[in-house]
């Protein structure tokens, strides 16, 4: 017997925004996106929101980091206005599907939100970004600074999961206090349909003002709300990603992540190549130890948070307090240290800007692969043959178990 149009309805609602989304799905929605964005104005990121609003705290604060002077408007940061795109995705999603509610964990847990959250904002200052920006956008833009962090990833994550073993053995302090405060579902549909309603009122002012750059921030706005949406309903951490395979064995997430990685790169290659957009986005002088080390202080501070740059921000989204707090120190100490950096100049961004690729930064070398021996297709096959490696030893130790962390 065929559904009524009611019916229909109700399920085309429950799979859009009830229903948890697949993994291998959402890593592809999350590629796409991300050209999208790329293509619009520039690539996403989410350490770039959180050191702009952390700026507005120590300016509000009377506190002059490195002579920087008032920071850009959060309205007009495009930083700031991604990651405001992005929680406000998250948000809507949430609230769509009853799942967003204010989440207040044991004591323990915001006590390693405070230490977790400083460790993510130096980790990504020595890094030249985020998991995003360190890594995922890294590589998809063809840098050779995104192997390094991957490196640094995958130790700082295993790590992590032996310090989690050794948590749960000799801690037990504050492990109490845990509270939920529920909003009812139709209190929750409204609070996301008001959300969208402030989305495309924003993203309508931006493109009538008239300014070429004022204008491609009613783009990253809408896209990047729509990374934020697509995380949440799949609950897509790419911390997870590195966390699972030494904690359960489990790649599923790891695998999404390669695979859009490969999308990602594929599409920004086109990009770059015809000349849309210009090729040193994401290429900065981080190819060397410094990502290799930043990636292990991020990936250790993102298994401790409970989620990477992007994972913060979605959960964020849904009301987690632990995450606003990570958030808010992962913030502040990348704006501290990678104002430093800046203000000593060890990233050497001035003399990428004069001389062109250099070895002027302290952490390491400017490398855009194509502008080396592998050009265009040798870079794309470097990035393929390494995910499909990752690919195939995340599922060999699925099977085998070799990699996880023993108790």
């Amino acid at each position: 017997m065929s559904e009524s149009m009611g019916e229909t309805v109700k399920d085309f609602y429950k799979g859009l925004f009830q229903e948890r989304w697949s993994t291998t799905v959402c890593g592809i929605m999350v590629a796409l996106l991300s050209i999208m964005i790329f293509a619009w104005a520039r690539p996403w990121g989410a350490v770039g929101a959180v050191r702009n609003w952390a700026q507005w705290i120590f300016y509000g604060l009377h506190i002059h980091l490195f002579d920087e002077g008032k920071p850009t408007s959060i309205f007009i940061n495009s930083g700031s206005v991604i990651g405001l795109g992005f929680v406000a995705g998250a948000f809507i999603s949430a609230c769509l599907a009853g799942e967003f509610a204010i989440r207040i964990p044991p004591m323990l847990e915001l006590v390693k939100a405070v230490f977790a959250g400083t460790l993510m904002g130096i980790g990504a200052a020595m890094s030249g970004g985020c998991n995003i920006g360190g890594f995922y956008n890294a590589l998809g833009n063809l840098s050779g600074s995104g192997f390094c962090m991957m490196a640094g990833l995958i130790i700082g994550a295993a790590i992590a999961v032996k310090y989690l073993y050794w948590e749960m053995e000799h801690i037990s302090w504050g492990s109490g206090g845990a509270k939920t405060i529920n909003f009812p579902m139709p209190l929750q549909v409204i609070l996301g349909l008001v959300a969208i309603g402030v989305l495309i009122w924003g993203a309508n002012v931006y493109a009538g003002s008239g300014k070429d750059s004022i204008v491609r921030l009613s783009g990253l706005l809408l896209i990047s709300s729509g990374i934020g949406y697509t995380m949440q309903r799949g609950r897509w951490c790419m911390i997870q990603g590195f966390r699972e395979p030494h904690l359960s064995g489990d790649g599923t997430m790891a695998k999404s992540v390669a695979l859009s990685i490969a999308i990602l790169a594929a599409g920004c290659a086109v990009l770059k190549y015809t000349g849309l957009r210009e090729t040193i986005w994401y290429v900065r002088g981080f190819c060397g130890w410094g990502a290799v080390v930043g990636g292990i202080i991020f990936g250790f501070g993102g298994v401790i948070a409970g989620g990477c740059g992007s994972g913060a921000l979605w959960r964020m989204g849904e009301g987690q307090i632990k995450l606003w707090l990570v958030g808010l120190f992962f913030g502040l100490s990348n704006a501290v240290v990678d104002g430093w950096f800046k203000f000593h100049d060890w990233e050497g961004m001035e003399a990428w800007l004069d001389d062109g690729v250099t070895n002027a930064g302290k952490f390491g070398h400017f490398v855009y692969m194509p502008d080396t021996w592998l050009g265009y297709g040798g870079s794309l096959a470097l990035i393929f043959l390494v995910m499909a490696l990752w690919y195939i030893i995340l599922s060999w130790n699925e099977d085998s178990e070799k990699l996880v962390v023993p108790m």
